[in-house]
């Protein structure tokens, strides 16, 4: 380590017990470092078949404040403590524990083997270590924020980690589409594909700068010919037609999407007939398949026709098929606007589009990695529910990391996905949450995830995260950097919005005054014409 031990802050001394894994230490109290604040003890540990010193990093996760004299088992009355007070006899202590973090050696957090031993200094923790201790390479590193209690370190987590698949976790209002945000634009650079399930419109200004101009050209929204989501295609940009043609489904994905189990053989097999009269005949689309199988004598094909009538529902049937190609694009992001649709057709497309992309990255059609975002998560892959979306999400979640697919999956409500998937985001990105179903969600889904960090989420400000997983080298508690680009879902300006209104407001009262004015002034003239 090249600071000396003069240019190390002291804040104390180890003090009781200390483990591998974490320590108390009492505390200067003229320092009084807050909780939450970066330390750094020596200790000795192995390395490399030599004894060595190193750089312990830990964090302050609770701090008390004490008085021996004014101990609450004293039972002391308000005359008594006014008395020491006033002969300053009242000492005070802090006492601090600390959950060690790690200590670096070539880039890499290792743990720690052994225990610090009491009586060791406590420093505070340099912010150039703790720059080293959260940077990676300029390949691989993605500046994400700065620490909370040190604004003046940025951290990074590592692309390599999203191979293990990743869920952004937050209350409402609490910043999870932001940080999904800033996630994009760090990855857009880096040269990555992603493509964004987008419920209520939240990416789709992306390719616009907060501050004016344009960010990337290397950005397309994709909406449907039936979508009345919140912003125009003026508004928007660069934004393409995203359809299907009905002949271009095959049998297993029509009876899939119209919930025909493969066991009903004879309903199966009266769809089937009937395409392939239809295919025979030309081009065809939905209405002439329900027609057909209307006008059938067949027993079956009218038992079918009440499922395939379902398919009436989903309105991105079009002239022709959206190919997949168009969102699949080295360094580009496509945001599909699912905002304004139903839950059926935004389950559909989900479905068709996450089906297409698999096969294409699966049958290496597609040499890139893929990142998928799905915001809203919990539509798609519901707990103890069936959608249509959800069987192909589980085996990305599976199988993707395999062929170069990652997940990102974003959720306000954790405890309503299915967890076979939440298990498998081996990285969170957990910001403020309150609710204990969410907490125990998080708990039951993370091995990184421990009771002081979970603990520490209802204490976070907006825009505040916790990260964990094979994104980061150690837990890391970051402020979300200023995103470059435009929030697309942020909320309404209520404020400036009821201004607004009294405004309109005073208007139409001056307008009406006028009017009345004028009235009066006119059937004054007439009695006077009179």
């Amino acid at each position: 380590m090249s600071d000396s031990h003069e240019q190390l802050e002291r804040l104390g001394y180890v003090i009781g017990e200390a483990n591998p894994s974490q320590f108390y230490f009492i505390a200067d109290e003229g320092k009084h470092p807050p909780r939450w604040e970066y330390v750094l003890v020596k200790s000795r540990e192995v390395v490399d078949g030599f004894e060595v010193e190193v750089p312990i990093i830990a964090q302050i996760c609770e701090i008390t404040s004490l008085s021996l004299a004014l101990d609450l088992e004293n039972k002391p009355n308000l005359e008594a403590v006014e008395r020491l007070i006033k002969a300053q006899l009242v000492d005070r202590r802090l006492i601090a524990k600390a959950r060690v973090l790690g200590f670096t050696l070539k880039g890499e957090v290792l743990q720690p083997r052994r225990a610090i031993h009491p009586g060791n200094v406590v420093y505070r923790a340099p912010s150039t270590i703790l720059s080293e201790f959260y940077s990676y390479p300029p390949e691989e590193g993605l500046h994400i924020g700065y620490l909370i209690t040190r604004p003046d370190v940025p951290v990074s987590i590592s692309v390599r980690g999203f191979r293990r698949h990743l869920a952004i976790l937050a209350q409402t209002g609490a910043g999870k589409s932001y940080v999904a945000g800033v996630l994009l634009e760090e990855l857009l650079k880096k040269g990555a594909t992603a493509i964004v399930l987008d419920p209520h419109a939240d990416y789709v200004f992306m390719s616009h700068r907060r501050m004016g101009g344009r960010f990337s050209s290397r950005v397309t929204v994709f909406k449907t010919r039936e979508s009345t989501g919140r912003y125009t295609e003026k508004q928007i940009g660069k934004v393409e037609i995203y359809e299907v043609k009905f002949s271009d489904l095959s049998i297993d994905e029509i009876t899939t999407v119209c919930g025909i189990s493969e066991s009903w053989t004879n309903i199966v097999n009266a769809i089937g007939k009937t395409l392939d009269k239809l295919k025979k005949e030309g081009s065809y689309g939905l209405e002439d398949l329900i027609n057909r199988l209307g006008k059938s004598e067949d027993p079956h094909s009218l038992s079918a026709l009440k499922y395939v009538k379902r398919l009436q529902k989903i309105r991105v049937f079009g002239d022709a098929t959206t190919d997949v190609n168009k969102l699949l694009k080295p360094q580009h992001i496509s945001v599909v606007d699912l905002s304004g649709l139903d839950d059926e057709v935004a389950d559909y497309i989900a479905f068709r589009i996450l089906g297409d992309v698999f096969e294409a990255v699966r049958d290496q059609r597609y040499g890139y990695p893929v990142f998928l975002f799905i915001e809203e998560a919990h539509r798609f892959i519901p707990y103890k529910e069936k959608t249509l979306s959800k069987n192909i999400i589980k085996k990305i979640a599976a199988e993707g990391r395999k062929f170069g697919i990652f997940l990102v999956v974003i959720t306000q409500r954790p405890h309503k996905i299915d967890p076979d998937v939440l298990s498998q985001c081996n990285s969170q990105i957990i910001l403020r949450m309150t609710n204990p179903e969410d907490q125990d969600a998080v708990r039951k889904s993370s091995e990184r995830m421990s009771e002081d960090l979970l603990k520490d989420l209802p204490g976070l400000n907006v825009g505040e995260a916790i990260v964990v997983g094979e994104i980061t080298k150690a837990p890391v508690m970051v402020k979300v950097r200023s995103r470059e680009t435009i929030e697309g879902g942020a909320d309404i300006d209520i404020i400036g919005k009821l201004k607004e209104a009294v405004k309109e407001a005073e208007n139409e009262e001056t307008s009406l005054v006028e009017k009345l004015d004028r009235e009066r002034k006119l059937i004054k003239s007439i009695v006077e014409g009179v």
